[in-house]
């Protein structure tokens, strides 16, 4: 009787295996993989302040949003044409107050801020597509206008 092709497949892997951790056992020292040094962990949080997402703004006008966030929406970052967490965060707490943004203030700029700065978009005629929570070339358009409208 003949064993079924899974069984040798099963048997030759297991060769296979072996004969590699063989190899390995008896590989000399200059083989061996260098030491690495730690890694420290990064937090979410850290790694939060640190991320950027313009959504295709340019830096000027970044920065006029970020003026904007300053004079009325509780941003005190840097005004570097940057949209970090922090502004982001502003930005959050703008859709909130007006604009039905009911998610959490983390300045991440997921699918439900992005559907609120379409119904923001949309209710000053500057953006006429779905509100579907997907930053697309219309919606950066349309934060592009606001930009330099206020910018």
């Amino acid at each position: 009787m003949r064993p079924s092709v899974l069984t040798r497949a099963i048997v030759s892997a297991t060769a296979v295996a072996g004969l590699a951790a063989g190899t390995l056992a008896t590989a000399g020292t200059g083989f061996a993989a260098a030491p690495q040094a730690p890694q420290q962990a990064v937090s979410a949080e850290a790694f939060g302040t640190l991320a950027t997402n313009n959504l295709g703004l340019t830096s000027d006008q970044a920065k006029g949003i970020q003026r904007w966030l300053a004079m009325d929406w509780d941003y005190e970052g840097s005004i570097d044409g940057l949209l970090g967490t922090n502004s982001w965060k502003a930005i959050q707490r703008y859709l909130a107050k007006r604009w039905d943004y009911n998610d959490s203030i983390d300045g991440i700029p997921g699918p439900n801020t992005i559907k609120a700065l379409q119904r923001f978009l949309k209710e000053h005629s500057i953006y006429d597509g779905p509100i579907d929570g997907i930053a697309g070339p219309g919606t950066r358009a349309a934060w592009s206008n606001w930009a330099n409208y206020i910018g």
